[in-house]
């Protein structure tokens, strides 16, 4: 019996039919319709056969036995469709992107599907220290440092070492220096999708110098498929019973606070939008949601951090990480300002991440867990995105 299936799964589908027949909460945009029954498909692999800084880019795409499908590219690493069977049997398109490479060249700051790194999230004011010295690193997210930089991971072409119909192998050699971090960090990741119905994201990485890492996939989703109306009615549940409370920059304060009577209790399964508007500081700081949560389980085993249920589609995704937390975000910077697959917009709360990683700021608290990879050590972690054929 594998890991996954010693888990079990709340019963969502019953809270689904439950909310079916109710309107959006206040304030918020309501759904189409569920009446296109089109088969979602994968972009030309054409569109993403180009050379961008003198390396070879290109679409990968991986099947499962199932039906299932993944395409991903080694510009950024970034997953760019997942097509995930619905309750009707039609298959849709659950992760946001572009048709085209030059599309995600010319798409600004959004991250879809990335892979992120040095450090996935924040750091404050744009530096840390270690070892009694201090590296000054980009501010590109207001005071703070976001997602590894101007030019993180996320906007680097890597290496494919070896590929077969159901997996992928990614490397990335982040020199010295790159972005103010310190160290030659060689980093691999692997995609693969199970005949389980679960894409699996491996990481790995080793450095030649003191450092820090947190490595994170930045997909977008909707359940009810890419481009198809907002994520506020679709059902969450996180298995958390603390997050971390930002300031008005989204720098932790260094608090785990009890989730308990307040928005941010997402232990039983909840539309997501039901809260939104709750009169919350930490949601007016966030626009939403756009948080971390500190993931309960033992540190470092491959544990249950959320499952989510697509209101139309009634499609079912559950998460599994050996990271200690998930950043959960409802795509509240998201204006419509890009044309994504199918010639859709990326409108306001279209999509929703459930980041896995070590917590924001983590090198200026002390009292998270450490994000300091060292020479010799071995970075290693896992996250999963299981999609049961029986909710």
């Amino acid at each position: 019996m594998t890991a996954l299936s010693t888990l079990s799964c709340l019963p969502i589908a019953i809270c689904l039919a439950m909310i079916t027949a109710c309107s959006s909460p206040a304030g918020q945009n309501s759904n189409p319709p569920a009446d296109d029954t089109t088969m979602a498909s994968l972009p030309e692999a054409a569109a993403f056969r180009d050379t961008v800084a003198g390396k070879e880019t290109g679409l990968f795409v991986l099947k499962n036995a199932a039906g299932m499908e993944a395409a991903v590219t080694n510009y950024g690493g970034r997953l760019v469709s997942l097509l995930v069977p619905d309750k009707a049997g039609n298959m849709v398109d659950v992760v946001v992107g572009y048709d085209s490479l030059q599309s995600y060249l010319g798409g600004g700051d959004s991250y879809f599907g990335a892979l992120v790194g040095r450090y996935g999230n924040r750091i404050a004011h744009g530096q840390f220290s270690l070892d009694g010295k201090t590296y000054r690193l980009a501010t590109n997210n207001g005071p703070n440092h976001l997602h590894g930089g101007k030019k993180g991971f996320s906007k680097q072409v890597w290496d494919v070492l070896e590929r077969t119909d159901s997996s992928l192998t990614l490397h990335y050699r982040s020199k010295n220096g790159e972005e103010g971090y310190p160290g030659n960090l060689d980093v691999k990741v692997v995609y693969t999708l199970g005949d389980d119905n679960a894409l699996k994201i491996g990481y790995e990485a080793s450095t030649d110098q003191p450092t820090i890492v947190n490595l994170t996939n930045h997909s977008y989703f909707n359940l009810n498929g890419q481009g198809n109306g907002t994520i506020t009615n679709h059902i969450l549940q996180i298995n958390a019973d603390r997050y971390t409370p930002v300031d008005s920059t989204l720098i932790p304060t260094g608090q785990l606070q009890n989730v308990t009577g307040t928005p941010f209790d997402f232990r039983k399964p909840t539309v997501i939008g039901a809260r939104m508007n709750a009169p919350d500081q930490q949601l007016k700081y966030g626009k939403g949601y756009d948080h971390n949560f500190v993931l309960n389980g033992e540190p470092g085993a491959l544990k249950h951090a959320a499952t989510v249920t697509g209101d139309l589609s009634g499609i079912v995704m559950e998460v599994y990480t050996r990271e200690p937390g998930v950043q959960f975000y409802t795509g509240n910077f998201m204006g419509g300002a890009h044309t994504i697959k199918g010639g859709k917009k990326d409108g306001h709360q279209t999509a929703f991440c459930l980041e896995t990683q070590h917590f924001p700021d983590s090198p200026h608290q002390p009292s998270f867990p450490t994000t300091v990879l060292r020479p010799g050590d071995t970075y290693r972690t896992e996250t999963v995105f299981r999609f049961p054929a029986e909710p």
